[in-house]
């Protein structure tokens, strides 16, 4: 439980505020005729701030998990600091003539009741305000190590899926492993290294997709027919999450590979307008043959990372769409820019 005074610094403050608060209230009791106006007007400040700390002190203990203000008895203490000022300015303009102790008791009591009820209401609203910003800072070192999760489990499984593909490879067409495997390097060097910032240049990223299509090109060979259409002068300040969109690339050469078509469609278009990025994928989607490989079981792990990652790190600033029918799966994704 805090002290009757707080902190030091609202002593500090209290005593520069004393001087405006003062003058006011000398103000007030020359015009209701209060003798020794000085001394009363003292003695008012004094009791003033010590109104101001008691009703601190007494609203602390049940205003300190306060993380909403209380609407019904903030307005309760607005509303009764409203009349009691009232009362006191038409106090001031009839007063009862000849009446000293009346005139003090009608002039003091709400007087007392104001600052009483300032300083639980400044209690509150402070206790509200500092839970809150508390919260926000548990909610945001929260939401950064589930960040940073979400991101350090992109780079095993992008390799688990890729090892398991060359694994294939490596039985029916064992030539084409020796620059999947120079082409895997750079991949890696990328997604271990460079991208563990939580945003990185688009134009790095963009060269990341590149190095990532070159890697299909050779493994799916002359069965892929692929167009793509990605800006290439970005500007270096313009930012994107780290591996964010290759994850709907990388989904649109699994299903793609894995249709029984004699042909893999796909098209690639990135692009960047006003303040947004736009990127769009479409593949081919055919009757998939009846595989039960592990990367199958595990075909839904990066959609759910990618979404994750996207309220998070764009929870107002993003639009994705995905659409499937019978040929084609198609995906849009509208960023804004970092």
């Amino acid at each position: 439980m805090i002290g009757f005074f707080g902190q030091p610094l609202y002593i500090f403050l209290s005593l520069i505020v004393s001087i405006p608060i003062y003058l006011v209230i000398e103000s007030y009791v020359k015009s209701i005729q209060v003798p020794e106006d000085e001394a009363a007007a003292f003695a008012g400040t004094v009791f003033f701030f010590l109104g101001l700390f008691t009703g601190r002190y007494i609203v602390q203990i049940w205003s300190a998990r306060l993380k909403i203000l209380p609407k019904t008895i903030s307005l309760g203490l607005c509303i009764s600091i409203v009349v009691c000022v009232a009362w006191l300015f038409f106090h001031a303009d009839f007063p009862l003539h000849g009446r000293v102790a009346i005139n003090l008791l009608l002039s003091w009591v709400p007087f007392v009741l104001i600052s009483l009820a300032l300083g639980a209401l400044i209690k509150i609203v402070h206790d509200v305000s500092e839970n809150q910003l508390k919260e926000a800072k548990k909610m945001a070192a929260h939401s950064k190590t589930e960040l940073h999760l979400l991101q350090s489990q992109l780079s095993p499984h992008f390799l688990f899926n890729t090892l398991n593909n060359m694994y294939g490879l490596s039985i029916t067409d064992h030539e084409k492993i020796p620059a999947l495997l120079l082409k895997l390097s750079e991949l890696l060097r990328y997604s271990v290294y460079d991208a563990t910032e939580i945003y990185v240049p688009l134009k790095d990223e963009i060269a990341y997709i590149n190095n990532y299509i070159e890697f299909e090109k050779i493994r799916i060979g002359d069965r892929l027919v692929l167009t793509t259409d990605m800006e290439e002068v970005i500007v270096p300040e313009i930012k994107i999450a780290p591996m964010l969109l290759i994850v709907f690339i990388e989904n649109a050469f699994k299903h793609s590979k894995n249709s029984i078509d004699e042909k893999i469609y796909i098209d690639i278009k990135l692009k960047t307008w006003g303040n947004s990025i736009l990127f769009s994928v479409k593949n081919s989607y055919g009757k998939e043959e009846n595989e039960t490989s592990i990367v199958n079981r595990s075909s839904g792990f990066g959609l759910d990372n990618v979404t994750k990652r996207l309220s998070l790190l764009y929870p107002t600033e993003h639009e994705l769409n995905i659409k499937k029918d019978n040929s084609f799966y198609n995906v849009t994704l509208q960023l804004k820019m970092r």
